[in-house]
């Protein structure tokens, strides 16, 4: 779970207080993820990354610092189980398809018109607005996010990054991981730029509604 610098421009329809009550709805079990998991006989964990302090509006500058970005994918990478079966990874963030839908442009190119969805529920006016907080990140970022990793800290948010490094994790173990939805498979993008191979062990759990999830599972 993470908060975004990016709701400020409007590119939600909620605010970013809702991450948080989601977070303890999840906590409390009172969310279908935990029912979900109790029916699978899954073990849920909910890692929140510093949601009171959102990262910044990454239209003005870069989401994260360095510092930040390594120690949000080492959050990801150490709640992994070496030894699982199986990991499935799935994010919390209001604002965080915008995060993504950047991201993928980031990685696959195009503009904010081909990646930005309706995500929980925007208008017209809010989907004009994600698509041009995507269109002011490739901006202003530029050739910088040639490298998926610079991509990840400069457009990307805290929960992606720890997704990332959840999935190196499972990479690593040879454990097999299925992708959650749009956001959590932009955030596992950069480990299939960064080696072809990279995410051989993953399965996409299903095509979402948000609008370039299929294109992003294409690429």
């Amino acid at each position: 779970a993470g908060s975004h610098g990016v709701v400020a421009r409007g590119v939600s329809a909620f605010p970013a207080a809702v991450t948080a009550q989601m977070v303890a709805n999840f906590t409390a079990g009172g969310a279908a993820i935990n029912q979900l998991a109790r029916q699978a006989g899954a073990t849920l964990r909910v890692v929140p990354l510093s949601i009171d302090a959102p990262t910044a509006d990454f239209t003005r500058e870069s989401a994260m610092d360095t510092q930040g970005l390594a120690d949000a994918v080492a959050a990801g990478f150490g709640a992994v189980d070496p030894a699982a079966d199986l990991v499935c990874v799935g994010e919390v963030g209001v604002g965080n398809t915008t995060a993504a839908a950047a991201l993928a442009a980031a990685l696959f190119a195009g503009d904010g018109a081909d990646w930005v969805g309706r995500g929980t529920g925007v208008d017209d006016a809010g989907l004009a607005r994600k698509a041009e907080a995507v269109d002011a990140a490739l901006k202003l970022h530029g050739a910088a996010l040639a490298d998926p990793l610079e991509a990840l800290r400069r457009v990307g948010g805290r929960e992606l990054a720890a997704i990332f490094g959840a999935v190196l994790a499972t990479r690593l173990h040879r454990s097999p991981v299925v992708i959650d939805g749009f956001v959590a498979t932009a955030a596992a993008a950069p480990l299939g730029r960064i080696a072809g191979d990279g995410l051989d062990h993953a399965l996409a759990g299903h095509v979402s509604a948000e609008a370039g999830h299929r294109r992003l599972l294409a690429e």
